[in-house]
């Protein structure tokens, strides 16, 4: 260790600053508001009616209650140039989770994921779900394990990395779908979460599904804790809310060890 650092003191000076100043810049790039799709990753959502149009889909849940296409809207984002997608469905006007919640069409078993929200009001309220099964809270002004950016009754909410209202804020997510043995769970979920490129979760296990059968898949087996093993998309909830996402990515994984830590 005091060898390295000995090295790291010689070297900075001269271009092997600069070389060390481009390591340094590519991993603060790794994470956070703004971090491009990398090699290998396919872009879900890039403000455009478009792409939401061609790679999502409403989950027909018990509790769906939309019309296709897609009510979700194309707004201007308040931040920056662009367009940007406003989750606020008119089918689920009163916070009805699930009557007009979006997934991808595509499924998946483990992902690197990264998507970028903006609450536009105190209370603002809206979700992301992996696997279309477990969520990662999306709610202004909730503290607690069912807060933002809780893995929702799993985890203390991490509210201290939330930028606030009115403006952008980042998950950076890598998943682990659940492992099975002739049909019987032998791992839990895991996830590892970085808020607006802060790491607040680390190897959270998942016990189940919760919110119940309107939630998400398997939400209404056992009461939530009946987990299968079908993959699922990543799914966005409507609950009434202006609420604004853009540039979601999504890396496919094949995650052999029991570990999501990056």
């Amino acid at each position: 260790m005091n060898r390295l650092f000995s090295k790291l003191k010689i070297v900075i000076t001269g271009q092997a600053f600069i070389a060390l100043a481009i390591v340094t810049s590519v991993h603060a790039q790794h994470v956070g508001v703004g971090v491009k799709a990398p090699k290998g990753a396919e872009v879900y959502l890039d403000g455009s009616r478009k792409m939401l149009d061609e790679k999502w889909i409403y989950w027909e849940g018990p509790r769906f209650a939309a019309k296709p296409p897609i009510k979700w809207t194309v707004v201007n984002d308040p931040v920056d140039k662009g367009t940007v997608i406003n989750c606020n469905d008119p089918a689920s006007a009163g916070g009805l989770y699930g009557a007009a919640d979006i997934v991808t069409k595509k499924q998946f078993k483990d992902f690197r994921a990264h998507v970028e929200f903006l609450i536009t009001k105190p209370g603002g309220n809206s979700g992301v779900y992996l696997q279309n099964r477990y969520e990662i809270q999306v709610l202004d002004g909730d503290t607690t394990s069912h807060g933002m950016g809780a893995v929702i009754n799993e985890s203390k909410s991490p509210y201290y990395a939330y930028n606030g209202i009115g403006k952008w804020n980042s998950y950076d997510i890598l998943f682990r779908a659940a492992r099975f043995k002739d049909g019987k769970l032998v791992q839990q979920p895991i996830v590892t979460l970085y808020f607006n490129g802060k790491k607040v979760h680390i190897n959270q296990k998942i016990s189940q599904v919760w919110g119940g059968k309107n939630s998400g898949i398997d939400g209404g087996n056992d009461g939530g804790k009946g987990i299968t093993d079908t993959p699922g998309g990543l799914k966005l909830q409507s609950e009434g809310h202006d609420v604004y996402y853009r540039n979601i990515w999504i890396k496919e994984m094949e995650l052999d060890k029991a570990d999501t830590n990056f």
